[in-house]
């Protein structure tokens, strides 16, 4: 099933898209006011496929980030494939620079006030520094939450998956080699454009991921690349943390940001990025770089 958000003459809904992806028909009662709501409930629902009619053509509603407001963080994960980890290294922007792939996975968040939605202007006028770079990523959705969750179990916990553009400032990532600020502008956490549920991905190991800017392929890479493949994330985060429903885990992006390039390609005013895996679909944003 694939789940999308949406606004719909002001008012804010859940609902599920047709095959076609041309129509969404929203969730009857609470479990259609909210997407956390629905998560966190999604199991107590009789035949959550059932047709009830309602449907709505795509070109009436806005759609919005899966989850517009997450309850926490947005869990993420960096270097998490070799020849990004390489490229990192070599552009001078890694202030803990290492050629060599982690031995664990390298864990940071972004501020829930970061994510926006598809075809939602990237504010990149925020950063002063003209530093902002793309990143395309597989972001996982949990279901069941728990703690000390063991890599065997971990995909029982998914609720489903989406895409995140990982939006950063490079020099803010730098100068305060922490990376939480230079992640965390307002609107550098694009999301969506639809969750679909791990029913319908059984093996994400084998999902493809591209992202393109202005039409130019610039990132295409297998979810099997992993340095640190979805069991190990959710094993490793949940042994010091307790995941709870709702929460996000951007897996980490592949080779082929800005930086990688000599000299960096930094997203400018009227860029657009698009980000495809599927079957989530594809996640559009026109980049905003001029101050008002």
């Amino acid at each position: 099933m694939k789940l999308v958000s949406y606004a719909l003459e002001g008012v804010v809904r859940v609902g599920r898209l047709n095959a076609a992806g041309t129509a969404v028909q929203a969730f009857p009662g609470e479990a259609g006011s909210d997407m956390l709501h629905l998560i966190r409930r999604f199991a107590q629902i009789d035949n959550p496929d059932e047709d009830h009619g309602d449907w709505v053509a795509l070109d009436r509603i806005q759609l919005l980030a899966p989850i517009p407001r997450p309850a926490r963080n947005i869990l993420c994960v960096g270097k998490n494939y070799h020849q990004h980890a390489v490229e990192f290294q070599a552009s001078g922007f890694d202030a803990s620079a290492s050629e060599n792939t982690p031995e664990f996975p390298v864990i940071f968040t972004k501020a829930p006030s970061s994510v926006i939605g598809p075809e939602m202007a990237i504010p990149a006028y925020l950063d002063y520094s003209e530093s902002t770079d793309y990143e395309g990523e597989l972001a996982v959705v949990i279901g069941r939450g728990g703690r000390n969750i063991a890599k065997a179990d971990a995909l029982t916990h998914v609720f489903g998956y989406t895409i995140v553009n990982d939006v950063t400032s490079r020099t803010l990532q730098q100068t305060h080699r922490q990376w939480f600020l230079g992640k965390s502008l307002d609107g550098y956490c694009p999301m969506g454009p639809a969750i679909v549920t791990a029913d319908e991905i059984p093996a994400p190991e084998q999902l493809q991921l591209k992202t393109w800017v202005n039409g130019e392929l610039r990132q295409h890479a297998g979810v099997a690349d992993l340095i640190f493949d979805i069991p190990t994330l959710i094993e490793t985060i949940s042994r010091t943390m307790s995941l709870e429903s709702g929460d996000i885990i951007a897996t980490g992006t592949c080779a082929g940001v800005g930086i990688g390039f000599t000299p960096p390609r930094f997203l400018r005013h009227g860029d657009r990025v698009e980000i495809e895996i599927q079957p989530i679909g594809r996640l559009v944003n026109p980049v905003l770089a001029l101050r008002e």
